[in-house]
């Protein structure tokens, strides 16, 4: 399900410390990547030939860093507009899924990679992994605090609302329990938002039904390995309590469902997936609807 990943880059710094965390991605069963750097046609133009040719030993380099760790890496530099290129090349190039790094908390306000992540994530057919590079400032200098590598499988928090799209990402679940993940936490926050009022005094009734359901993926995920499975439905606001859930427990990688059907107003951004990709302190996983 992991076999082959594209991972986009800008070429910067930031970029060549996520590489680093893409060790993480050989327990998941990765052995193949395509490094892709897109350089977009709004910017550069005519310029893109003498910019690739420059750009070309930033490339090999994290090239070489990647092979280094024992991938097979393979290497495109294209000129087109990224947020619909690097979704294309993934197509294109039999990925299983792309990988592409945040630098900051809003993707409104273009931190990463150059302020396309929302369109890839919005657009994307393929399941996208954002891993958050975490970076600050030490005596004048920018520096990177991530750890050599990521361990995905430590603790693995799935996200469901029991709609079809959350079903369709469960399966990467299944399959992140039969490579060894260690804890798995099933988490349905039930939305006060909704049931507040009129509907609160059913919440014990909801949370019966919705325990139920769990348990079935609980019991489903034990039989195929996984050890230390947990359910969680805490009463509250779903953005808000997602993304704070991901500051504990060293939450090592979250899956859900990608809301939205395109990068328009209304459907990807603002969602809960928005939110917790903008915000989620751990990697996140999203996962479109199947085609």
């Amino acid at each position: 399900m992991y076999g082959k990943a594209l991972i986009a880059t800008d070429l910067s710094d930031a970029c060549a410390h996520m590489l680093r965390c893409a060790v993480g991605l050989k327990a998941l069963g990765t052995t193949d990547i395509v490094l892709l750097h897109c350089f977009n046609i709004r910017d550069v133009g005519t310029l893109a030939p003498r910019l690739m040719e420059l750009s070309k030993p930033l490339m090999d380099s994290q090239v070489s860093q990647l092979e280094a760790e024992g991938f097979n890496v393979s290497s495109e530099m294209v000129l087109g507009l990224p947020h619909i290129e690097i979704g294309r090349q993934a197509e294109e190039h039999d990925c299983s899924f792309i990988v592409v790094g945040s630098r900051g908390q809003s993707m409104a306000q273009e931190i990463l990679l150059g302020g396309v992540a929302g369109g890839v994530i919005s657009s994307a057919t393929l399941p996208v992994l954002v891993v958050r590079v975490k970076l600050a400032r030490v005596n004048g200098s920018v520096v990177c605090e991530m750890q050599d590598e990521c361990d995905f499988l430590e603790h693995v928090l799935f996200v469901t609302d029991f709609s079809e799209n959350a079903q369709h990402a469960f399966e990467h679940v299944r399959a992140l329990a039969e490579r060894g993940a260690r804890t798995i936490t099933l988490l349905h926050v039930q939305d006060r938002t909704k049931l507040g009022g009129h509907l609160e005094d059913r919440l014990e009734e909801f949370n019966r039904t919705d325990t139920g359901r769990l348990e079935v993926l609980k019991d489903d995920l034990q039989k195929r390995g996984a050890s230390h499975v947990r359910i969680e439905i805490p009463y509250g606001i779903p953005k808000k309590d997602i993304v704070e859930r991901t500051k504990h427990d060293d939450v090592s990688l979250v899956v859900m469902g990608r809301q939205g059907r395109g990068y328009v107003s209304g459907f990807f951004v603002g969602s809960v997936s928005d939110a917790v990709a903008r915000y989620s302190a751990a990697p996140v996983l999203l996962v479109p609807m199947s085609r």
